[in-house]
């Protein structure tokens, strides 16, 4: 299988410590993170993604909104950059221990938050970053193989 992702959450992934939007999201995030540490790829996609998929239900889920499209624009920008991959709708994103670390890095110094201004969870990433990503839910497991 692969997990369906959108551009900004290549980011709120690093730092998702198990906090969320209702307990819906968090079971569901929960899933997903135990997914990709298992070795899931994702698949690139426009719009909301696996992660969203229990906030959907409501006609003004943030997922569909202006802003949150224009975050996802910035986000594919900067890990685009850092990592040197297409990230767009329809690639398949790697992601394995050595990209995570060098996206957390990156992260942590600031290099790749464009995407992250105006965001409601701004100042809980920044401070999980800050301490070093300490009960962080995402851990790849080294004997995981991607599909």
């Amino acid at each position: 299988m692969t997990v369906r992702i959108r551009a900004h959450h290549l980011l709120c992934m690093l730092t998702y410590a198990g906090k969320g939007y209702s307990a819906a999201f968090t079971a569901n995030y929960n899933g997903i993170v135990e997914r990709l540490g298992k070795g899931e790829d994702m698949l690139l996609v426009a719009g909301p993604d696996d992660i969203c998929q229990p906030l959907l239900g409501d006609d003004d889920a943030h997922c569909r909104r202006e802003s949150v499209i224009e975050r996802d624009g910035r986000a594919a920008a900067a890990v685009e950059a850092l990592t040197g991959s297409a990230v767009c709708p329809g690639e398949v994103f790697i992601l394995d221990a050595s990209r995570l670390s060098q996206m957390r890095s990156a992260f942590q110094a600031g290099t790749v938050r464009q995407a992250c201004g105006g965001c409601e969870w701004f100042d809980l990433c920044t401070g999980i970053a800050g301490k070093g990503y300490a009960n962080t839910r995402l851990a790849l497991d080294p004997r995981a193989h991607h599909s």
